[in-house]
């Protein structure tokens, strides 16, 4: 069994989006949730694996919301789409027990 979070790239920083204070604070409680939680599982020798995956921006309603519901920019914007997030998650639910993704950032390539 393991445990998978989904946090978000201001889990580290804060995002320069007006109105979003509230969301950046709730994706850093999630990492220390993620690494309080790995760091609980490993003291009782657990083989539950924990890890968080930080994506960038997704085209998702927070997205709307933080751009103000601009429809020309949402349509313009280079974002992630929710498959991406979502084959994230297998991948690092796939890999060996003997590996520990202790987090995983997604973001857009923006050369392609």
């Amino acid at each position: 069994m393991d445990v998978c979070f989904i946090s978000s790239v201001p889990a580290n920083s804060l995002t320069d989006v007006n109105d979003l204070t509230q969301y950046d604070a709730s994706k850093q409680a999630v990492t220390v949730l993620t690494e309080g939680l790995r760091w609980e599982l490993v003291q009782l020798g657990s083989k539950i694996r924990v890890t968080s995956i930080k994506p960038g921006c997704v085209e998702t309603n927070t997205l709307r919301i933080a751009l103000h519901h601009d429809e020309e920019v949402f349509a313009n914007i280079a974002a992630l789409k929710v498959k991406d997030i979502a084959d994230a998650v297998l991948y690092t639910l796939s890999t060996p027990p003997h590996v520990q993704v202790s987090s995983e950032f997604l973001l857009v390539c923006w050369f392609l």
